[in-house]
């Protein structure tokens, strides 16, 4: 996903409070509505931690963007 514009669309999704951040639930969540119902609390904080740049246990945008854009 190399387009800036849709990257910004699917954080926003997956951002369900809109505070700019994504949280391990945000994502578990997001998963499960893709149909992923195996994501545990553990490893959606496990793929946040791998993703997470400056260690606050929540991906910004430029974050997301840099994981995607890799």
């Amino acid at each position: 996903m190399a387009d800036i514009e849709a990257a910004r669309k699917e954080f926003q999704r997956i951002d369900a409070d809109g505070d700019g951040f994504i949280t391990a639930a945000e994502f578990k969540s997001a998963l499960a509505q893709g149909g992923d119902w195996n994501v545990t609390d553990t490893v959606a904080e496990a793929i946040i931690k791998t993703r997470d740049l400056n260690g606050d246990k929540v991906l910004s945008f430029d974050e997301f963007w840099t994981y995607l854009s890799r």
